[in-house]
């Protein structure tokens, strides 16, 4: 019940975008406008800023980032799975197949922010730093084999990656931000928190979606429950403990990441689709989330 109360003023933030978009009424192009200033300016800022913060050893970090990676990986493989036996066109499962591995960035930051206060923040942005590229790199990869869009030209435009890159470098040359500019990225990333929670809220779909019951499904119960186990088990192995075996387990429990509706739109996949799910893995998310958190703390893990 305390790490319910704990994460409930995220959870309230996304139940308050899907409220907002229904009595409001303001309508697709208000929430575009919104999805896209979160996308392309506000998260990237996010990412600089937690990156910059972070205090890099690549040695220490090598077995967080590999049960993160190990994780990804194993919904990737997982997703793949079912495929021999679906009757789904290429384009819509490469747009379904995103969800099994995307992790919501917004609500990761969230979550460990309010459990653990910065340093879960600057562990958590360690993980995102690596990981976001390697998510849209996949996710991009597949939808572009069978869409229009060349997949190197998708990646050179993804604002993450650019971010993500940018912020490595930054680091790993010492950069320093000077007072007034960390005081505005840190504006822009606070920022980032609270509408990236109203957006995922606001784009919550709960209407079925036909032909893809059975794979949404799978997807589904690899997102929330089988990749948070496959996380603990590897960082156990790994010798991972304390906050960094927390949060990556907490990584590999995140829901589904918003942004894949907007890749498979941008591509030509089905968007519809990726939302349902999306919302359904936000939704099942608010269930599992306080269990997972709540296992990890009563397992004392210092």
């Amino acid at each position: 019940m305390h790490t319910l109360l704990l994460l409930l003023p995220d959870f309230s933030l996304i139940l308050l975008g899907a409220l907002i978009r229904r009595w409001m009424h303001l309508g697709d192009h208000f929430w575009q406008g919104v999805e896209k200033l979160v996308y392309f300016i506000l998260f990237p800022a996010l990412l600089v800023n937690a990156i910059l913060r972070t205090q890099l050893d690549l040695g220490a970090a090598l077995p967080l980032l590999l049960t993160a990676f190990a994780a990804m990986a194993a919904g990737m493989l997982l997703g793949l799975l079912p495929r021999p036996f679906l009757k789904v066109a290429p384009i819509n499962f490469a747009s379904l197949f995103q969800c099994g591995y995307r992790f919501n960035s917004y609500i990761a930051l969230a979550v460990v922010g309010m459990l653990f206060g910065t340093p879960g923040i600057a562990t958590m942005g360690l993980i995102l730093g690596a990981a976001v590229p390697f998510a849209n790199l996949v996710s991009v990869w597949m939808l572009a084999r069978h869409g229009t869009v060349g997949v190197w030209r998708e990646i050179a435009r993804n604002p993450l990656i650019w971010a993500t890159a940018g912020g490595f470098l930054l680091n790993l040359a010492g950069f320093l931000p000077p007072a007034p500019l960390q005081a505005f990225l840190g504006r822009l990333a606070d920022a980032s928190i609270a509408l990236g929670l109203l957006t995922v809220g606001a784009a919550l779909r709960l209407d079925g979606v036909a032909g893809v019951r059975f794979l949404s499904g799978w997807l589904l119960a690899v997102k929330l429950l089988a990749l948070p186990l496959v996380a603990a088990a590897i960082g156990h192995l790994l010798g991972l403990d304390g906050l960094s075996y927390q949060v990556v387990v907490l990584f590999a429990a995140m829901p589904t990441a918003s942004s894949a509706y907007i890749l498979a739109m941008r591509m030509g996949g089905d968007g519809r689709s990726v939302a349902w799910l999306i919302s359904a893995s936000t939704l099942g998310a608010m269930l599992t989330l306080p269990l997972w958190a709540a296992w990890l703390l009563a397992a004392g893990q210092p």
